[in-house]
This record gives structure tokens, C-alpha cells and sequence, in this order.
């Protein structure tokens, strides 16, 4: 199974100094400290960083990448909006991911606990958040729970799609859970669920359930 860090602010591991400001910025626009159509600049970026303006620079590429923002020539760089469109799209790529990745491992028991682990670990994290009223941290457990699910079908390709798509996610979640924080419980019941039908081995109702846990989060206006 693969095993990675599935957001890039969590742990440093040797970075170079563009991805780390990549890292902190994305992280700032994932909680709102920029906010949709904010100019990023590779003036504001180096002096915020205590860096040059090459890694700054090398820094908005990849907060581009990662669709955070929108690269405007010889200005910068605007932070992007969520349309309810990319909402629903990037939501029915983890669905599908999500329903393959199960399906592979119904008949592999010890894949399905390994996974269970991690997923009841999430879990947790999860409800410590929430006592804590820590929803960065919850939406991050709510990635690495989709994402420990896809990556446990253990196709590398998909995999590296999906973390690519991780700062996307953790925005949606954290700003359906600012909008409305009693439904991060409901999301949190519908996760204790998913992962009951894991361990069954009830392929065709995860599905069904992936698909309804959407519409929770949809109607929420983010992702759950």
C-alpha cells in the first residue's frame, strides 16, 4: 500500500525553498487568509519568506499546479474561486477513485485492515478536531481519508493525481465546515460509515454511500 504525506504543509523533509513557500501559501488560501481574486506577487511572497524572487516565483507555478491560483503575465498571480462546477467535478473524480479502489480490495482481508487502520485514525483525528474546534485539522484528516482509500487500490498513477488535487480538497472541506460547522459531524457519521461498508466488503452500497456522502457535502457547499 502506498504510504505518503498527502498535504504539502504537513512536514518539512528536506524541501526545497519554493515548495516551502508554496506549502505556507497554500496553506493561507485553504483557511482563507487569501482570499478569491487576491493578487500574489513575486515581490509579496519573497519578503513574506525571507527569500529571493526565483523560488517565489518557482512557488506560484506550483500553487498554479495545485489550482489555487491563476497566473496573470507580468502581474502575478490571482487566488481562485470554487465554482459550484469544479466543486461537483473534483468530487465525482474522488467518487470514482474512491468506488475502484474499494472494489480492488474486496477480496484482499489484509488490505482492507490495513486500510481500516488508517481510516479509523482519521476518524478520530476527526472528533478531536472538532472538540477542539480545530477545522483545518479536520478537513486534512477528511483528505487523508479519501486519499488513504484511493491509495490503498494501490495504482500509482491515480494516486499521484489525487495528492496533486489535496490542497483543492482541504479548501472545499474547510470552507464547507467555516460555513456551517454542525455539519462537520455529519460528515465525520457518514466517514464511520464508508468505512463499515469497507470492512463488509459491500462494494455496490460504498458506492451508493460515496455518492450520497457527496450530496451531504454539496448541500453543505463544499466537500465532506
Amino acid at each position: 500500500m502506498i504510504e505518503t504525506i498527502l498535504l504539502p504543509w504537513e512536514g518539512d523533509h528536506g524541501r526545497s525553498v519554493a515548495m516551502k513557500i508554496a506549502s505556507a501559501t497554500a496553506k493561507s488560501i485553504v483557511q482563507g487568509g487569501y482570499g478569491p481574486g487576491d493578487l500574489l506577487t513575486e515581490v509579496t511572497l519573497a519578503d513574506t519568506h525571507g527569500a529571493s524572487r526565483t523560488p517565489a516565483r518557482e512557488a506560484m507555478l506550483q500553487l498554479h499546479a495545485w489550482g489555487l491560483v491563476r497566473l496573470m503575465p507580468k502581474k502575478g498571480a490571482l487566488v481562485t474561486a470554487v465554482s459550484a462546477k469544479e466543486r461537483r467535478d473534483l468530487l465525482d473524480v474522488r467518487a470514482m477513485c474512491e468506488t475502484r479502489a474499494v472494489e480492488v480490495l474486496a477480496d484482499d482481508d489484509a488490505g482492507k485492515l490495513a486500510l481500516l487502520d488508517r481510516l479509523y485514525a482519521c476518524i478520530a483525528a476527526q472528533q478531536e478536531a472538532l472538540a477542539e474546534g480545530d477545522l483545518l485539522r479536520f478537513a486534512q484528516n477528511d483528505v487523508a481519508f479519501h486519499l488513504r482509500i484511493i491509495e490503498a487500490g494501490d495504482n500509482l498513477v491515480i494516486a499521484e493525481m489525487l495528492r496533486g488535487l489535496g490542497p483543492r480538497l482541504a479548501r472545499l472541506i474547510f470552507q464547507a465546515t467555516i460555513e456551517r460547522p454542525a455539519a462537520a459531524a455529519g460528515f465525520r457519521e457518514e466517514h464511520v460509515r464508508l468505512a463499515a461498508m469497507i470492512a463488509a466488503g459491500d462494494t455496490v452500497g460504498f458506492a451508493a454511500a460515496v455518492r450520497a456522502h457527496i450530496n451531504l457535502g454539496a448541500s453543505a457547499g463544499g466537500a465532506a
